[in-house]
């Protein structure tokens, strides 16, 4: 693997310092802790038209020749990034539909979707309000998860979710078999607009049934409940 790092603004102004104190390349070399070859290539491939070197010029080629050697992305091609943001925006089709529907039809061209998602995190199918917008999520939002991130497969959604500290086939055998008065499950049912809802408590026994309504499905009015509806019940 190379070690080679490029020249830095820095290291091209004391060229240029060094130079027009008439300096050898070989002493400049010595002093930047370059190779001599590094530093005659550098004076020869940017000098100014007065023969003599300038380093801004230097940097600015070195700016150039590096954004013109990279890889241009996919989607910065017009014609490809127009089939993506219709399919996207105006059918409302998923980057997987998109990717396959390409390699179905034997495009010319061939994308993957996890780089059309890329594509649409980075705003590439933004318009220029959305882009000037602080609060817009921009074409995230077309998303069917809403530009939402998503979770590796396999993950377990634990948001929300009660841990259960003692499962059902730990439950006692008396319990189990509804032999004896006093074992109670709880349950809530929730009404039809997702606020207020019923709490029930079943003696698994007998059936008696304890139910009322609570405001919201929290922990702290279900609780309050609980034990408001075993207020009139006898200790034993």
């Amino acid at each position: 693997m190379s070690h080679y790092h490029h020249l830095s603004m820095e290291e091209r102004e004391k060229i240029l310092v060094k130079r027009t104190e008439n300096q050898s390349v070989r002493s400049i070399a010595k002093d930047l802790g370059r190779s001599p070859a590094t530093i005659s290539r550098e004076i020869k491939r940017n000098k100014c038209a007065k023969s003599a070197y300038s380093a801004v010029a230097a940097q600015t080629k070195y700016q150039k020749r590096r954004k013109n050697s990279r890889r241009k992305k996919l989607l910065e091609n017009e014609t490809l990034n127009a089939i993506v943001k219709r399919l996207f925006l105006e059918e409302q089709w998923s980057p997987e539909q998109i990717a396959a529907r390409l390699t179905h039809e034997d495009s010319p061209f061939c994308i993957s979707y996890n780089t059309i998602y890329r594509g649409i995190y980075a705003g590439m199918f933004d318009t220029e309000k959305q882009k000037r917008s602080q609060g817009n999520r921009g074409s995230k939002r077309k998303l069917r998860h809403r530009g939402k991130t998503r979770r590796k497969k396999g993950a377990v959604e634990t948001r929300g979710k009660i841990v259960i500290s003692n499962h059902l086939d730990q439950r006692p055998l008396e319990a189990n078999e509804r032999q004896v008065i006093g074992h109670w499950e709880a349950d809530t049912l929730l009404g039809k607009r997702g606020a207020a809802c019923l709490v029930t408590m079943v003696d698994r026994h007998s059936r008696y049934l304890l139910a009322e309504k609570i405001s919201r499905r929290t922990s702290q009015p279900l609780a309050e409940k609980v034990i408001t509806l075993f207020a009139h019940m006898p200790a034993e």
